[in-house]
């Protein structure tokens, strides 16, 4: 399977924007939401109307779940000839770019507004409850910390423990959010190694600054045709030239190892799509509700052999101006995830170091990104969706 339209660069992302991320706003996720539409807007140079197109994030924080299309497309003044609303979890937001690219190749639209919002810290009305709910909740087995470090004991079993990898790689975000003015600023504190392995205990052997923050807040993109980005005259866009997701990766359980995920699938077919090594990508922007996340991830799409994320983290430069520079704005962890999950936070640090818009953290070599989604985690298994885009910045 290929999507030659990806490979021929006829998609584009010609603007984006973002709410700074904050801890109880006493927003809404629509009133967020129309905030970042209007920055966006702004920022392309477009009026309203000439949006036709509209993929949605559901929000977490809405009791009755405003972020269905019709009722988003009333709150925000639009009226649309296509839309499109993905719940696979943090996989949402880039899946979202891929549907919304794929409407525009089918001729069903022109200019699609790909937005997430919540403010989980503000209200928040979802329950989480999963599959096999009747063996999750007597252990009391119902939140994601304690999904996570089932996966890191798992891993740590198996290959020994990660410890020293991932304080490095939680210094190296932190890093990447002190320069970042879009980060919360609650999470933009120095941070050591020392300060990581002395955190508190959450679920072991998940420590507090292995965990995200939730906060609330918004992102958007714009995603068009190639040609009607030159018609804009857009001087920086960003082409999404390879893509892949994998939902619900072993449903047979026939894979003895809880820490093997979709990426295992996805990661490898999106780089044969772009044509590219994973010494060739530029920078990688792994979706970071937990740091285990991003060793598996590494792992599992290439980068390094399984087992070996830990010593491949401590032995090469991941932060900036490094051979492998991860999450350079600071990651979710590290600059805040707007919602229970999100994962615009790391597509918009991708776009905005492809468009050399990243500030004090811009990255010399940016002409490609890696962003990667995770979603939904299962009862004893690891996540159930697993994405991978990869992006190009254009002429």
């Amino acid at each position: 399977m290929t999507m030659q339209w990806l490979q021929d660069r006829e998609i584009a992302i010609v603007a984006c924007a973002d709410t700074k991320p904050v801890k109880r706003s006493g927003k809404t996720a629509l009133e967020l939401a129309g905030e970042v539409t209007d920055t966006l807007l702004r920022s392309a140079g477009i009026e309203r109307d000439r949006i036709d197109g509209l993929a949605a994030t559901p929000a977490n924080s809405e009791a009755y779940n405003p972020f269905w299309t019709s009722m988003l497309a009333d709150a925000l003044g639009l009226s649309v000839g296509w839309s499109q609303v993905t719940d696979i979890g943090g996989a949402s937001i880039i899946g979202n770019i891929l549907r919304a690219g794929a409407a525009v190749h089918a001729g069903l639209c022109e200019m699609v507004l790909c937005i997430a919002a919540d403010a989980p810290s503000t209200q928040f009305f979802a329950k989480q409850s999963g599959f096999r709910a009747e063996f999750c909740d007597p252990f009391g087995y119902s939140v994601l910390p304690l999904s996570f470090a089932l996966l890191t004991s798992a891993y740590a079993a198996r290959y020994g423990s990660p410890d020293r990898g991932l304080a490095r790689l939680a210094v190296t975000q932190r890093n990447g959010a002190l320069l970042n003015d879009r980060a919360c600023d609650y999470l933009r504190v120095p941070l050591t190694e020392e300060d990581y392995l002395a955190s508190r205990m959450i679920s072991h052997p998940l420590r507090l600054l292995d965990c995200v923050m939730r906060c609330d807040g918004a992102n958007a993109f714009l995603v068009t045709s190639s040609r009607m980005a030159r018609e804009m005259g857009c001087a920086a866009p960003v082409h999404p030239i390879a893509y892949r997701e994998c939902i619900n990766f072993d449903p047979k359980n026939a894979v003895d190892d809880i820490t093997l995920t979709g990426f295992t699938q996805a990661g490898p077919a999106a780089l044969r799509d772009a044509g590219l090594a994973p010494a060739d990508i530029q920078s990688f922007h792994p979706y970071d509700d937990f740091y285990i996340a991003i060793l598996l991830q590494l792992e599992q799409i290439g980068f390094c052999r399984r087992g070996q994320a830990s010593d491949f983290i401590r032995e090469h430069n991941v932060g900036i101006g490094g051979d492998l520079p991860i999450n350079t704005g600071g990651g979710q962890i590290s600059a805040g995830q707007p919602g229970l999950a999100n994962g615009g936070v790391n597509l918009i640090e991708a776009v905005r170091q492809l468009r050399g818009e990243a500030g004090p953290r811009q990255l010399a070599e940016a002409s490609n990104a890696m962003v990667t989604g995770i979603g939904v985690i299962q009862y004893a298994r690891n996540w159930g969706c697993s994405n991978v885009i990869i992006l190009e910045r254009g002429a």
